[in-house]
């Protein structure tokens, strides 16, 4: 079928079932939280995505869930060209708070890669925006799929969550997974002077729930 979207086409082929390879209790933030993370069997793009389960277990309650797209800039080194590390930071405090899941998939850049992400941040010194720096090295807007992401929720036995997130093409993959969203909760906005014209690409670009003003 021509035209049909990259997340609905995968998500009719066939392929092997995901299954949950181990879970590992790990002290994190400082030592005063044991976050549990999960690896996994058969992801069908090959790579080492995984989950931290972190808070309370409440009967009844949807658990927070986060899919957080690896930045190593941002992330480990706390680069001020974009909100990714402080968004991280987020996730991890709130859902430690109120119990759920972080979903870390390793798709640096929207799917581009580290070194690729680089030469995109050297354009955007020359005044690109974040999306006309992967135009111009010949790589769609996101390349980024999130059916990994709900074959391990599923695989976790997690198919209602709520969702925090700004960015309503992760919704609206996980539904097209058979993920139920209960509730899209947005994250708090990160702006600085370094990552103004970053934000609002997001918003005119990518259509992400954003309120810069």
């Amino acid at each position: 079928m021509l035209n049909q979207p990259r997340y609905i086409s995968e998500a009719l082929d066939s392929k092997p079932v995901v299954t949950v390879r181990r879970d590992v209790p790990i002290p994190i933030l400082d030592g005063y939280s044991r976050g549990v993370f999960y690896t996994f069997h058969n992801l069908p793009d090959g790579k080492e995505h995984f989950v931290v389960q972190l808070g309370p277990e409440v009967p009844g309650r949807v658990p927070l869930v986060r899919l957080h797209s690896e930045c190593m800039t941002g992330d480990v080194f706390g680069s001020q060209r974009c909100d990714c590390g402080a968004q991280l930071r987020e996730a991890l405090f709130r859902i430690n708070s109120e119990g759920g899941y972080l979903v870390y998939l390793r798709q640096e850049g929207r799917g581009i890669g580290l070194y690729a992400k680089m030469d995109a941040y050297h354009l955007q010194t020359q005044g690109m925006d974040t999306f006309e720096a992967n135009r111009h090295l010949n790589f769609e807007d996101d390349l980024r799929s999130y059916s990994c992401a709900a074959d391990m929720l599923a695989a976790l036995d997690v198919r209602r969550i709520r969702l925090l997130s700004n960015n309503p093409d992760k919704a609206e993959q996980l539904t097209a997974h058979g993920i139920s969203i209960v509730e899209q909760v947005s994250t708090g906005i990160y702006l600085t002077a370094h990552n103004e014209r970053y934000l609002e690409a997001k918003v005119t670009r990518a259509n992400h729930n954003l309120k810069l003003r």
